[in-house]
């Protein structure tokens, strides 16, 4: 079987000449989710913004069978739904359904099928309530929630979460688990919570310097690096949906 998305080799280095990518290889297979590990500044998200062509390095990409090439990048952005860490870089509409509409009016929708996906993705993250409102009215988690959405009207085959868990309180984070569990797309989550990680991921990788240094089970893989060794004792009999 053909993986959603296969990199080898990747070599990345930034204008002022850091070495951000040293070699990286991944595969994500259909309906799979993956935890990506990881201290700051190790790789993480210049790796992702490969996968959507925002950077380009030296190596194979392919998402969807696809290569970013410039003439593939419009299907692939519509292949691969990217939240960011900061839901205010993907809220600049003045209603909250204009924000989410977006995304499907810029794939050629019309009005109207781009207006039945938002509803229908703002009903799903249980925003529905907000349809009218300005986003900057909104609380942090419920932005989060918004911008998911406009992720989702996209129909994604692929989710890029870069730490989803940012900025929610208990009940938001329960939420978003529960909503993720649901969603058939496959998953790479960027995250520093393993608690989070365990429920949701089977398998995770550990970036450091540039490259990915280790692969396989989540919590196996974070015992290796003491990757938030204190939380991972408390939860680590919590297997994912």
């Amino acid at each position: 079987m053909v993986p959603l998305i296969e990199v080898r080799d990747l070599r990345f280095r930034y204008p002022d000449g850091t070495e951000a990518l040293t070699g990286v290889n991944f595969r994500l297979e259909e309906r799979e989710t993956v935890a990506l590990f990881g201290p700051n500044g190790s790789g993480k998200t210049t790796f992702v913004l490969h996968l959507v062509g925002l950077l380009r390095g030296e190596g194979e990409i392919r998402v969807c069978g696809l290569s970013p090439e410039k003439d593939n990048l419009k299907t692939i952005r519509a292949r691969v739904g990217v939240v960011f860490q900061d839901a205010d870089v993907q809220l600049f509409m003045p209603t909250v359904l204009e924000d989410v509409a977006f995304g499907p009016l810029n794939l050629g929708l019309s009005e109207a099928e781009a207006r039945r996906r938002a509803e229908e993705a703002l009903e799903r993250v249980g925003m529905a309530a907000a349809i009218g409102k300005a986003p900057y009215h909104l609380s942090a988690g419920e932005k989060r929630r918004v911008a998911l959405a406009g992720v989702l009207a996209m129909e994604p085959e692929i989710l890029v979460l870069d730490e989803p868990t940012t900025f929610l309180d208990p009940p938001g984070r329960a939420a978003l688990t529960s909503l993720l569990r649901e969603l058939p797309q496959a998953k790479l989550l960027v995250t520093h919570d393993v608690e989070f990680a365990l429920t949701l991921a089977r398998r995770a990788v550990f970036f450091e310097r540039g490259r990915i240094v280790s692969d396989g089970p989540v919590a196996d893989v974070a015992r290796r690096h003491a990757w938030d060794a204190a939380r991972l004792e408390d939860v680590s009999g919590a297997q994912p949906a």
